[in-house]
């Protein structure tokens, strides 16, 4: 609940920070004698930002599990060893992070993993066939380890949060540069023309990208996060290592995009690093080993 009180909390600060700046800087004063009114554009493009993106968190589980075709494990009735140990080691890793116990699932696909859900103690954490047929347990079990830090770090509703934040960016900024070439630089009298909707939809375009690359950044930070906190409820940091290690010869599995972020691996060079939402694996290795896990 604390998180979804820091959610609405934020959604309310960018609104009123909004508003501030435009109103010191004078263009809220002056788009509102050319008949924009802020107050009603901020609270829209709040509501749109912010409002996709809490949905999108609170279903998360189920669209995990309709995309990826994910069978929760019965924690009473596990159809056979290999099943039981993973509830048996999520459940152990849970406990030493201090959250309730996430379900588990398995899903037929190559190497990956992810963890989703809008509460650290009603989350899912998912692996892949490929990924229990690839790696050794103690290596599975660090992967299992980073996802159950995801949820007691809160990632999921932080990465919510940005993604709020940056879309009411988009949709509020997008407008407000569309309505300003429609009645100052066209001089459209009446009503809103062309040239706005197709500044908005460039505008939307380019500070889309640019807000890709903000959330992107953050993703890849929470990566880290994750590895480290692997390795303290290991007890070690050998364990995440090897397993990144070996992630890094194997082609991981695509996750549905609505849900990519949430994967064990990814991340690319080149141009491409910007949108990524994982670091290169050896970066990850070598952040890990220089990690402070006390």
């Amino acid at each position: 609940m604390k998180r979804i009180f820091l959610f609405l909390m934020t959604n309310i600060a960018v609104m009123v920070v909004l508003s501030i700046t435009m109103s010191i800087l004078g263009v809220g004063r002056y788009l509102d004698e050319q008949g924009l009114n802020l107050t009603q554009l901020l609270i829209f493009s709040a509501f749109i930002g912010f409002g996709g993106a809490f949905i999108s968190l609170l279903i998360s589980k189920w669209m995990a599990k309709r995309s990826t075709g994910a069978r929760v494990i019965d924690p009473q009735a596990p159809s056979s060893r290999q099943e039981a140990w993973l509830v048996e080691t999520v459940h152990q890793l849970a406990d030493r992070a201090g959250i309730g116990h996430p379900e588990v699932a398995i899903y037929d696909g190559p190497p990956n993993a992810f963890a989703t859900g809008a509460f650290r103690n009603n989350a899912l954490v998912a692996v892949s066939t490929g990924l229990l047929s690839s790696m050794t347990e103690e290596e599975v079990a660090a992967v299992l380890g980073h996802e159950v830090a995801h949820v007691a770090n809160g990632d999921m509703v932080t990465l919510t949060l940005i993604q709020g934040v940056v879309n009411t960016f988009v949709v509020f900024l997008a407008r407000v540069v569309g309505y300003f070439v429609d009645r100052v630089i066209l001089k459209n009298e009446r009503g809103l023309g062309l040239g706005y909707f197709g500044v908005v939809i460039v505008c939307e375009i380019i500070f889309g990208l640019l807000a890709s690359i903000i959330v992107a950044w953050f993703s890849r930070q929470r990566e880290y996060r994750a590895d480290s906190g692997s390795a303290k409820l290991m007890g070690a940091r050998e364990p995440m290592m090897k397993a990144l290690a070996r992630l890094g010869g194997l082609q991981p599995g695509k996750l549905p995009e609505s849900f990519e972020a949430a994967g064990i691996s990814g991340g690319g060079g080149g141009i491409s690093a910007l949108f990524s939402t994982h670091p290169p694996i050896e970066q990850r290795i070598r952040a890990l080993q220089n990690a402070q896990l006390s």
